[in-house]
């Protein structure tokens, strides 16, 4: 972090361009988390349901090693060491994995809770992207994951997994269109 000199920008919006430049629209991260919920979805199907929690407590460590992956291939700057903006993001990520202090005892007190917990955990550093971008879409995304984990975890008891997984996917589905097609205001 050391790297970091927020000197170097004149204004949040030089930081801000500079963010949407090095990031590419961020679509890997998103992607990635949409690959992995699918492949937990699907697999759920096929899994008793205690493994089933198991390969997403796994899973889920692959979202951003996968991201890194499809960052290389999209030539964007995943973790730039220049932007205060960037390490904001960095910032929330590591305030969304501290929920692991909820997630691992809910795995062993009520695990079928745990999807849910995670879930919703995961999508919470979209609101500060959203503000980041100035763009409502890390809101919307952050709100309606929530509000369709939920659903599903109530409208499905038996399938929660499954259904809180494609709940994720959709919520993903939606974001990264509204990513692609956004107007970007800031041009470097």
């Amino acid at each position: 972090m050391s790297d970091i000199n927020a000197n170097q920008f004149s204004s949040i919006e030089q930081m801000r361009a500079d963010f949407e430049r090095r990031s590419q629209r961020s679509i890997s991260m998103p992607l990635a988390g949409m690959l992995v919920w699918l492949f937990i979805a699907v697999i759920s199907f096929f899994l008793d349901s205690k493994l089933a929690i198991y390969v997403l407590l796994f899973s889920s460590g692959v979202i951003f090693p996968l991201a890194l992956l499809i960052a290389k291939f999209r030539q964007e700057d995943l973790m730039s060491r220049t932007n205060p903006l960037s390490a904001l993001m960095g910032y929330c990520v590591l305030m969304v994995n501290l929920l692991w202090a909820v997630h691992i005892p809910l795995l062993f007190v009520e695990p079928k809770l745990l999807p849910l917990s995670l879930a919703i955990a995961l999508g919470l550093h979209w609101v500060v992207y959203s503000w980041i971008i100035q763009h409502p879409l890390g809101i919307i995304h952050a709100v309606l994951r929530t509000l369709m984990v939920v659903s599903a975890f109530c409208l499905f008891p038996k399938n929660s997994l499954s259904a809180i997984a494609l709940a994720v996917v959709f919520a993903y589905m939606i974001s990264l269109w509204m990513m692609l097609r956004r107007e970007i205001a800031w041009k470097a």
